[in-house]
């Protein structure tokens, strides 16, 4: 979905004429302006948390502040949900970069032709760098592959550019994008269920099949969700639907970050949750939930948005737009 979103943003970027590389440092800085700060201190709430419950100070935090911490190794097992920011801002980063080399090399070729060229140039790699790693490495464990693969950025930042292409496609040949969503519903529908039926039928784990795995099956499940967007992005919903996804989604990013290792690791830092009655797992829930999204609504208020009003500054625009 991010890989979809940014995609458009960066299409719409090239059809306004603009690419020169001041364009796609403004493109970048808006990234950042909305990922960053949440980031760096929600980062620094984890790191304190961490020293007060288990008065460990974290090693090599600069590689989580540059987000190199699980760019070609497996994420250390502190703030672990942060492996898929790393991802998304590396996509950030990588694709206007080479799209900006392929513009200074390739003037004359249609801009968005380059864009779908570097779209593939990216997936390639990463596949070959998949390739390499199965070629070199054993797996032991389902743990294994998604801390050595699935959760490493040299593997999986092709995720994001799968929905660059469906990006692409819903710009460039939204007839058919409209015209067939329900038959890219079934077929991404029928690669899902097909794929986890092999799963669950024959108990494949990744040290059973590590070519499965390690090569095929994380493409499998981007392409098949990419084949969904077509129905969801001409999805209409009732007013009160949309205003709750609307507000759902605004929450969302502080809700990554703060869900797991600030509020859930807490909680099961002081209680022991499978020990305790049904009931009591009920209101841990619901207190966990509250907690999130009440925290998430005053982060995005009071820091969150602040901050990235800020990429509308008037300084910023002028520098780089």
């Amino acid at each position: 979905m991010s890989g979809y979103l940014i995609g458009g943003l960066l299409l719409r970027q090239i059809r306004n004429g603009k690419t020169a590389f001041k364009n796609f440092m403004y493109f970048c800085i808006r990234r950042w302006f909305r990922t960053l700060p949440n980031y760096i201190l929600i980062l620094a709430f984890n790191v304190l948390l961490y020293y007060v419950l288990y008065h460990i100070v974290i090693d090599d935090i600069g590689y989580f502040i540059v987000f190199l911490q699980n760019f070609a190794v497996p994420h250390p097992d502190f703030f672990t949900e942060a492996w898929s920011l790393s991802v998304e801002e590396f996509a950030y980063i990588i694709g206007p970069l080479i799209l900006y080399i392929l513009l200074l090399f390739r003037k004359n070729n249609s801009k968005e032709k380059l864009y779908i060229v570097m779209v593939f140039i990216i997936i390639l790699a990463i596949t070959y760098f998949r390739i390499r790693y199965h070629n070199n490495h054993g797996l032991e464990s389902f743990e294994t592959w998604s801390h050595s693969i699935r959760k490493v950025v040299i593997y999986r930042i092709d995720s994001i550019y799968y929905g660059f292409i469906g990006a692409y496609v819903a710009v460039n040949y939204t007839s058919i994008w409209q015209n067939y969503k329900k038959r890219f519903f079934n077929i991404g529908m029928l690669i899902f269920i097909v794929t986890h039926t092999f799963i669950f039928a024959y108990d494949a784990k990744p040290n059973d099949f590590p070519l499965f795995y390690n090569i095929f099956y994380l493409p499998l499940i981007s392409i098949s969700l990419l084949l969904l967007f077509p129905v969801f992005s001409n999805w209409k919903t009732g007013n009160f639907l949309k205003k709750q996804i609307t507000s759902t989604s605004i929450l969302s990013y502080g809700i990554y970050l703060i869900n797991y290792s600030l509020i859930l690791l807490t909680i099961q830092y002081f209680i022991d949750v499978e020990s305790v009655p049904v009931f009591m797992k009920l209101i841990l829930l619901l207190v966990y939930w509250v907690v999130t999204f009440y925290m998430s609504y005053f982060l995005y208020r009071y820091f969150e948005k602040p901050m990235t009003d800020l990429r509308d500054s008037k300084f910023i625009k002028e520098k780089f737009n």
